[in-house]
């Protein structure tokens, strides 16, 4: 379509309802469920998790993986295809996550979180499910191998630089989710999972005080 039709239709003019039903088959819906949706639309959403809820995710490594697949736009029947998940067991994860008021289920069957994306754990049990999972992972890779994408870097900064820092840490997760979302759009297929990691820290010195006294 032209950028001129698109336009029209975005001020409301020029849109049947003939045309309604083909844009919304292009995200293989129907009119009926983009109605439902605007209808039930949730509230404001939750930025931080209960402490009831991050104990009921970090209790299976599975459910709390399915959370943050949904909270970044992948709907369950995908996940279930990667990871070969029978129908039976992904309705029951779902039935928690739902029970947890941390997705809402549509009636077209399609699913979306009652949590903004952008939320931080705060909480000890996820960050306990992060050391003994995540953590390893990452410690294990071989950085010398050529799939293995990584940078550092050694800063000196203030206490406002190194809030500066951790800002921007949380600017590039915002940044990597909008690469998710536009690379979906343009790629449905031959796509493969991957872990980003973002550490900052102070760093400890003794060692390089020690290789310095070696020196000498």
């Amino acid at each position: 379509m032209g950028e001129a039709t698109v336009k029209r239709w975005l001020a409301g003019k020029g849109l049947t309802i003939d045309r309604l039903e083909r844009l919304a088959g292009l995200c293989g819906m129907v009119l009926g469920d983009l109605v439902r949706e605007a209808e039930e639309a949730p509230g404001v959403l939750a930025h931080e998790l209960t402490l009831a809820q991050e104990r009921a995710l970090s209790s299976n490594i599975f459910l709390s993986f399915l959370f943050m697949t949904i909270l970044n736009g992948i709907q369950p029947d995908e996940t279930a295809a990667d990871f070969s998940v029978p129908p039976r067991e992904m309705e029951a994860a779902l039935t928690r996550l739902e029970r947890l008021a941390l997705i809402d289920r549509l009636r077209s069957g399609r699913v979306r979180p009652l949590v903004d994306r952008n939320m931080v754990f705060r909480k000890l049990p996820l960050r306990n499910l992060f050391e003994t999972h995540m953590k390893r992972v990452f410690f294990e890779l071989d950085y010398g191998a050529p799939e293995t994408i990584y940078t550092s870097e050694v800063v000196k900064l203030s206490v406002a630089g190194a809030a500066q820092l951790a800002e921007l840490l949380e600017r590039f997760r915002g940044e990597v989710q909008s690469l998710a979302d536009r690379d979906a759009e343009k790629a449905n297929k031959d796509r493969d999972w991957f872990g980003v990691l973002c550490v900052m820290r102070p760093l400890e010195m003794d060692p390089i005080r020690n290789a310095w006294w070696e020196l000498s």
